[in-house]
């Protein structure tokens, strides 16, 4: 059983935590809303309940988000808080021994049947799951909602629909039945089929039962590959978990005072590059890719990951790539953060990728560029040509492109 957890409205809780005029206005109904990134697209972010009834959401324009509640109170945002309270939360979890998977700050999914072991009961597995987010969570969300159900996307209908700390439990045919009534609009709760909702409000399709009875081909033919996801996935069907590998994290954060900006606050980042080369943790090891974020002055934050073209320990070189990345500041920072996101192999295991070609270590060396690549683009950036058919009439059924194994 896949078990989903859902801490509503993470972003807005995380953002309004320490202001406590904030937490009372919540109380007396006022409408809240994560105000857009300094400098970036002008879309609001998480909304309260009070918003969402004057028909603002998440990702609406600014402008339209005014002008349908001109009491709108926009908190600013804060993703370094963000992330940290999401990695203590999501530390929580796997300190039961969860394998986690988590999709955005807020929302987690893992395995329960291998903790039964451990813990025994689904009641007992899911009880200690709730403690453990209160440690780290019970200050930063509005209550913890939980759905269980044999696959990933019936367990997030499951966590979206429950309305108490009260867990759904749905299995085998009653999750299907459960899941043919809802409606169409989860399906924008997945970045592949979220575009598919507006076509298929206009068509009438208003459950995912109605579009699981248009059948795979039909949706197939007229949406591509995420029609066919669409009726995957309203036919009670999902991938397997990917949960994420557990990798030892190193920081250095230092307040900049009056540095902060300019030539002063690069000077500052080389301080921090080297502090963090010389710790011992590191143990030789390249970095893949880094975290910059500063806290603002003016308050909220900014973070920004930051992927290498190559796994390296050079300082000047991470220093430079990371210096350009300060130029996006949306306002002077009050304290600056660098930590490592992802490390590589040795330092001196470094050579050039075809020298030597008909040495073993060549193949070394190919594993080393595609986990560079999938460092930058995800799992799925580095496929092969697998010949499946090639006597076909039809080209896409000739080859088909499979993942490059570990």
């Amino acid at each position: 059983m896949v078990v989903c957890v859902r801490l509503p409205r993470f972003e807005l809780a995380v953002a309004a935590g320490e202001r406590a005029s904030l937490a009372r206005q919540t109380l007396a109904g006022r409408a809240l809303a994560v105000a857009p990134l300094i400098g970036g697209e002008q879309r609001v972010g998480e909304v309260s309940g009070a918003a969402e009834a004057r028909g603002v959401a998440r990702g609406m324009a600014l402008g339209e988000a005014l002008a349908r509640c001109p009491d709108l109170v926009l908190v600013p945002s804060d993703p370094v808080r963000v992330a940290e309270a999401w990695e203590a939360a999501i530390c929580a979890l796997e300190s039961i021994g969860a394998g986690v998977e988590p999709a955005r700050p807020g929302l987690a999914y893992f395995q329960a049947d291998g903790l039964r072991g451990i813990h025994g009961t689904l009641e007992t597995t899911l009880a200690v799951a709730r403690r453990a987010l209160d440690g780290p969570a019970c200050t930063t969300s509005w209550g913890v909602r939980m759905g269980v159900a044999p696959t990933r996307f019936c367990a997030l209908a499951g966590a979206m629909a429950t309305r108490s700390s009260r867990a759904l439990v749905l299995d085998g045919r009653q999750a299907k039945r459960w899941l043919a009534g809802r409606p169409v609009e989860l399906l924008g709760l997945r970045e592949d089929t979220a575009a598919l909702i507006e076509p298929l409000t206009r068509l009438g399709v208003r459950t995912l039962g109605e579009l699981a009875r248009l059948g795979r081909a039909a949706l197939t033919d007229r949406f591509g590959v995420s029609g066919a996801l669409a009726h995957e996935l309203a036919s009670g069907h999902d991938g397997p978990l990917r949960p994420r590998c557990v990798e030892e994290r190193l920081e250095e954060s230092m307040a900049v005072g009056d540095a902060s900006s300019g030539e002063a606050l690069r000077r500052v980042l080389g301080v921090l590059v080297s502090r963090l080369l010389a710790r011992s943790e590191r143990r030789g090891r390249t970095l893949r890719a880094a975290t910059l974020s500063a806290s603002l002055i003016a308050g909220g934050g900014w973070r920004e990951r930051v992927v290498f073209r190559q796994a390296l320990a050079d300082p000047e070189r991470i220093w430079l790539a990371l210096s350009l990345r300060l130029q996006s500041l949306p306002a002077p920072a009050g304290a600056l953060t660098l930590s490592v996101e992802g490390f590589g192999p040795p330092l001196g295991d470094q050579s050039t990728l075809f020298e030597q070609a008909s040495s073993p270590a060549r193949a070394v060396r190919l594993r080393e560029a595609i986990a560079q690549v999938r460092t930058v683009a995800g799992q799925d950036a580095a496929l092969r040509a697998v010949c499946v058919d090639p006597d076909s009439r039809v080209p896409e059924r000739r080859v088909v492109l499979a993942p490059i194994p570990e």
